[in-house]
């Protein structure tokens, strides 16, 4: 049998922990798995008297990231700090470049930093592996950049945030309010204190720059990501999309245009019959468009610690598998120095359906500006509904109109018109309508 593959852990929180636990409870079956031990011989976090209900073993304490990246006994280092600069930034490139195999659940890290860390791990031959970086225990990352040789992507999409798909399923399921989902959601550890980060779209954001680089070949660009957040969704939206037969999801979606490749987050219309439309609470699901296979739809828990501690465990069992001398595979399935410049296609050229919803003054003229507005900007309607407003508001109509495919810039435009005409009470909301499978 080789020899044991020798793991430092950098980060023990909820992840690390599991992580660590599952190398030692699983050992047996992973040793026969990978045809070699795997042992923790190092590790790292912030406080190092809390009681983790783990036992370490003799594994070596380090106060000090890097200088565990660079320890002499490990072979692989396995970053849970978390962000984009700092120690997590440190100690992973300080890993790669003492030649030492690299695990990461970081997209954040990923997202700014990727391309020029994966130039190191290529230049010094050592894997960087980051399943757990995307879509918690889905396996797309290895789908991706393994198993789909010879297929050219054209459109990947999905479910990337936990958080935001278990607030719109609870919107949608119990006809409760925003405020009130994402406030139980904070209560059982679904969403953080602050929770800008997921209900704002940048998570989704970060996890949709990867698979960009990975599906079209180009260096991560994920500052070039339009992107819409769910904290504007409302009750009227929710009624509506059923009505309609749709359901509103927050959506990762990149594809290839022919002005560039259109990267966005927003939530989106989705049919309810598609399979996406029945990805609830906070499961993940990523689909993925090729020339050659057609449709792939994964779907799994997207996030927890048992979820990205499985795909953790399956980044460091492929190195424990790999042997000296085997050459392995780009990171970003091409070689790093071989990414495309990102050509960024224009979002107000993006075409599709959108459902647009305008609460209105309950007075004569209305219905005839807005359609001609439509019609100004040629804008075809596929349907056309008007709702009275009761209670306080009895003066008030919701008009909800669904286009045929028309573009980003001619919605906006007629929506403009219609605010500069003064007939709006509200913000009006305009949502897209995305084909699904």
């Amino acid at each position: 049998m080789a020899e044991a593959l020798r793991v430092g852990i950098a980060g023990l929180g909820t992840v690390g922990a599991s992580v660590a636990r599952v190398l030692r409870d699983k050992a047996t079956e992973l040793t026969r798995q990978c045809g070699r031990d795997i042992v923790i011989t190092a590790v790292s976090a912030r406080d190092r008297k809390r009681d983790r209900g783990l036992d370490l073993g003799d594994a070596t304490w380090f106060d000090d990231p890097v200088k565990l990246a660079q320890a002499a006994d490990i072979d692989a280092f396995v970053e849970l700090i978390g962000g984009e600069e700092g120690p997590a930034r440190s100690s992973v490139k300080a890993a790669l470049e003492a030649g030492r195999h690299v695990v990461t659940a970081n997209k954040a890290l990923l997202a700014k930093h990727g391309v020029a860390l994966a130039e190191i791990a290529e230049k010094k031959g050592v894997l960087l592996n980051y399943e757990a970086a995307v879509a918690g225990g889905i396996p797309v990352i290895k789908t991706m950049r393994e198993a789909m040789a010879g297929n050219s992507v054209t459109r990947v999409f999905g479910i990337l945030n936990g958080t935001c798909n278990y607030i719109l399923t609870r919107m949608e399921a119990e006809g409760i309010s925003f405020d009130a989902c994402l406030e139980d959601a904070q209560r059982l550890g679904y969403a953080e204190a602050d929770p800008t980060f997921d209900i704002e779209g940048h998570d989704t954001a970060h996890k949709l720059s990867i698979l960009t680089s990975l599906a079209f070949g180009t260096r991560i660009a994920a500052n070039d990501i339009y992107m819409e957040g769910i904290s504007n969704i409302t009750q009227a939206d929710i009624r509506a999309a059923g009505d309609l037969g749709y359901r509103i999801k927050l959506l990762g979606v990149a594809q290839r245009t022919e002005s560039g490749i259109e990267q966005r987050v927003h939530p989106t219309m989705v049919p309810t019959a598609s399979v996406i439309a029945q990805v609830h609470g906070v499961t993940n699901a990523v689909a993925i468009e090729t020339d050659i296979l057609g449709e792939l739809l994964l779907s799994g828990p997207g996030a927890g610690g048992n979820a990205t501690a499985s795909a953790v465990i399956g980044d460091i069992a492929d190195i424990a598998k790999s042997r000296p001398g085997f050459q392995h595979g780009p990171v970003f399935g091409r070689p790093a120095k071989e990414l495309k410049p990102y050509k960024k296609a224009q979002m107000r050229s993006h075409a599709g359906g959108y459902f647009i919803r305008l609460t209105v003054h309950d007075r004569i003229g209305v219905f005839a500006a807005i359609a001609k507005r439509m019609a100004d900007n040629d804008i075809s309607l596929e349907s056309i509904v008007q709702h009275a407003v009761s209670g306080e508001a009895a003066a008030q109509k919701t008009v909800i109109l669904v286009t045929h495919e028309t573009t980003e810039a001619a919605v906006r435009k007629a929506v403009d018109g219609v605010t500069k005409d003064d007939h709006l009470t509200d913000k009006p909301q305009v949502i897209r309508i995305e084909r699904a499978g």
